[in-house]
């Protein structure tokens, strides 16, 4: 018999585990990526809960674990720079047992390298089009027939809109950008929380002789997506003191014009990473902006494409999330934030989509008839994502700093912290939501009745 072709869109962090656990499962996996090689780089990212058992079972955790950041350190800033708070990074951000933090290229690397022996990689190409038998032409020409078509292509999916599965993103108030900047601070494994009425900034870096990555986070309601520009992130921070400046000089200096909007070249939606743990007494953020590296190992193919626009890392994209009714459509699904992104307030987007993955390898093993696959996958998944959606517009509401009044509070409450005898239990108490999101999913047995290839 056989083996069917998937044909995976997006070699973020659900594409490549999709492909490593199908071609285990007896399937052959095609992973097409606009980008003319893997992204390498990106922001930190956590990973909690259930998508540390399914790194586990797939055998590349001690490869992330020994990429984690070693956060030591969150300190807290008053608007001229003074310390208000200095806290531990594990114990705020709400990591318990073997969660991990990485920089989010380490992670796609280490998960495509493992999809290599078993999956064919091609590298500056796109999906044009998708017909109801499964012909798939791509943007160089190519047309090919697959069994099923994967959406992993990241918040602004360009598969979902060919599906007609596409629906109006839910905007959560607020837009954030990321770049990489010199490491003025010399900050070792720290994270610094600058804020003012509307306004964030965090940097932080993994060495002091290393760059930092400095995220800017504003108020907004929702504007056209060709507004959304470096200089625009510019004019909100304009007049802005402590370490601001400097950092809109860096990101000014890169190339003035148009970002890398994700969903336009390069598409950068499925390199968006997602916030440190929010709480009511903390914000967090985080980001992408990746860097394309070398081709892996593997059936590589490549093919010219458009080019690669905006120099830098410089990003920048709405707080939103994608809420959609179903999932799936003929012989196209959706995954990872291109189906149910949380958004980077709820911290669990790259959470999300390894479980994501995992439960749609299994599901698709387990069926040969491809709607029975895709009711298994949205049924048993879509609780867990209902449970981060939630969460993620929980906490989108604190990750964007109030009025005066509400900062101050939150500087004291940060301020007296370590004086309460019960502060790892408050903290603790605060960070119970992210646990039990990050929780909210029971992974099947892992082993399978013989598959339907």
């Amino acid at each position: 018999m056989r083996s069917r072709e998937v044909l995976i869109s997006g070699a973020g962090v659900a594409g490549p585990l999709l492909a490593y656990w199908l071609g285990r499962h007896g399937l052959r996996p095609t992973i097409v990526e606009r980008a003319p090689a893997l992204r390498d780089g990106g922001y930190k990212v956590d990973v909690r809960g259930t998508a540390i058992e399914v790194l586990k079972r797939t055998g590349v955790y001690p490869a992330a674990r020994a990429r984690d950041t070693g956060m030591r350190q969150v300190t807290y800033v008053t608007p001229t720079g003074g310390k208000v708070a200095a806290l531990d990074a594990n114990l705020l951000m709400g990591r318990r047992g073997d969660d991990i933090e990485v920089m989010r290229g380490d992670l796609v690397r280490i998960l495509a390298e493992a999809a290599a022996p078993v999956t064919e990689f091609r590298y500056g190409d796109a999906i044009a089009s998708i017909s109801p038998d499964g012909d798939v032409v791509f943007e160089s020409g190519l047309e090919r027939r697959f069994d099923v078509i994967v959406g992993a292509d990241g918040l602004h999916s360009a598969t979902r809109r060919l599906a007609g599965l596409d629906a109006p993103l839910r905007h959560l108030g607020a837009y954030l950008s990321i770049a990489t900047v010199p490491n003025d601070l010399r900050l070792d494994r720290e994270e610094v929380f600058w804020a003012v009425p509307g306004r964030m900034v965090f940097l932080y870096s993994t060495g002091p002789d290393e760059p930092a990555k400095a995220g800017m986070i504003f108020a907004s309601p929702e504007l056209s997506r060709s507004t959304v520009t470096r200089e625009l992130v510019a004019s909100k921070f304009a007049g802005d003191g402590w370490q601001v400046p400097r950092l809109l000089e860096s990101i000014l200096g890169e190339a003035p014009g148009p970002s890398s909007i994700p969903g336009e070249a390069p598409r950068a939606s499925s390199i968006l990473g997602e916030a440190p743990g929010a709480s009511s007494i903390l914000s967090g953020g985080a980001g992408p902006a990746a860097t394309p590296t070398p081709a892996l190992g593997g059936r590589q193919r490549s093919a010219a494409g458009p080019e690669i626009s905006g120099a830098g890392d410089f990003f920048v994209d709405s707080l939103s999330q994608v809420d959609i009714p179903r999932w799936s459509a003929g012989r196209v699904v959706l995954l990872g934030d291109a189906a149910f992104c949380p958004s980077p307030a709820s911290g669990q987007g790259t959470s999300t989509a390894l479980c994501g993955a995992y439960v749609l390898a299994r599901a698709l093993a387990r069926h040969g008839d491809t709607a029975a696959a895709f009711a298994e996958y949205e049924g048993t998944l879509r609780p867990y994502t209902e449970r981060n959606l939630a969460l993620g517009r929980k906490m989108a509401g604190q990750m964007v700093p109030g009025g005066r009044l509400s900062i101050a509070m939150r500087n004291y409450a940060m301020r007296t912290l370590r004086l309460n005898p019960w502060h790892k239990q408050i903290i603790a108490s605060v960070n119970k939501p992210i646990f039990e999101a990050a929780n909210a999913l029971t992974l099947p047995d892992e082993e399978l009745p013989a598959a339907a290839h």
